[in-house]
């Protein structure tokens, strides 16, 4: 008996050493996606203005990136502190830690070289070389054009330096030690001709990280075969909000909605005169940034509608919101 106790105390000290060695290594050899690129952007006034509608319309920086009035319907974001950061992600949402967004205001930025802000972009990872959490949606970043990365790296750079610091992230285990693993290097793809319509209309729904919000997930990782098919829950207003199925489904989805009934849903946000309504406590509140994306051009959200009239129909009730 002392004999076999002896060889499980050993076994014992035998994993927790190998172990021990495992996350020793992912923590300080992960993530490995190779050093930062050597290239320096000249920031044109052309590549500003293409970032600029990128980063604000399509994917959408500017809306996790600054402050929100989660008072009013879509949680507008104050307009004065664009790139300012702020948002926290935390049990209330799902997230098994604590994420303050960061600064991406030259304060912020102005040690980090274009570099090691694309290496961010496309592969999530920060100037030290520790991992991003993929709430900032880069695996969808890193498949877009080159030129379209240095714009949006454009448009930062000329945001207003504003000063604003927050908390390091703190994840509970194992999502500290796994959050090392996810980066990946970036597999850029090229953007399409504005008359390959469907083509186009797929490099923008990636670039938007549509199917990200629109699919179930768990654990992170997205339920196979419910891509775009809606119902992802997010913990909001003293409730949960689901996100729509987004599939030509005709009974659950937007397979009944014709290219005016899509463009409808988003003009009505861009209309000058919308004033986002006020939203009580526990009442139906949207995770969807309708006021970013009501301003893409009317084209862009053409070909977004063409390309979604192509993907998998999923019959997908789903239940907008409900109180916890």
């Amino acid at each position: 008996m002392k004999k076999f106790t002896k060889w499980l105390l050993m076994l014992v000290l035998v994993v927790a050493v190998v172990a021990g060695g495992a996350v020793a290594y992912v923590t300080t050899a992960l993530p490995n996606v190779g050093p930062p690129e050597n290239i320096k952007i000249t920031y044109t006034p052309e590549r500003i203005a293409r970032g600029k509608y990128l980063a604000n319309h399509v994917t959408v920086c500017a809306d996790c990136h600054s402050s929100h009035d989660t008072t009013r319907f879509g949680l507008p974001i104050d307009t004065n502190r664009i790139g300012v950061g702020g948002m926290v992600f935390n049990g209330a949402v799902g997230v098994p830690g604590e994420i303050h967004v960061p600064n991406i205001t030259p304060y912020n930025l102005k040690n980090w070289t274009d570099g090691e802000l694309f290496r961010a972009i496309t592969c999530g990872v920060k100037k030290d070389g520790s991992a991003i959490f993929p709430i900032m949606p880069w695996p969808y970043y890193g498949k877009m054009d080159r030129e379209d990365i240095y714009s949006i790296i454009a448009y930062i750079r000329s945001l207003k330096p504003q000063e604003a610091n927050y908390p390091e992230r703190k994840l509970d285990f194992p999502l500290n030690v796994i959050v090392h693993t996810i980066p990946q290097k970036a597999e850029l793809g090229k953007l399409p001709a504005e008359s390959d319509t469907l083509k186009y209309g797929a490099y923008l729904v990636n670039a938007s990280g549509c199917m990200e919000c629109h699919s179930q997930d768990n654990k992170g990782k997205l339920l196979p075969g419910l891509e775009f098919a809606g119902g992802r829950k997010f913990g909001l207003n003293g409730g949960f909000v689901r996100s729509a199925n987004i599939t030509p489904d005709k009974e659950t989805g937007i397979g009944a909605w014709t290219k005016e009934n899509f463009l409808a849903q988003f003009s009505k946000y861009s209309d000058p005169s919308y004033q986002p309504s006020t939203v009580d406590p526990g009442q139906f509140q949207t995770v969807m940034p309708w006021q970013f994306y009501a301003k893409m051009k009317k084209s862009d959200l053409e070909a977004v509608y063409a390309y979604l009239r192509t993907i998998k129909p999923v019959h997908n009730e789903v239940i907008k919101f409900d109180s916890k």
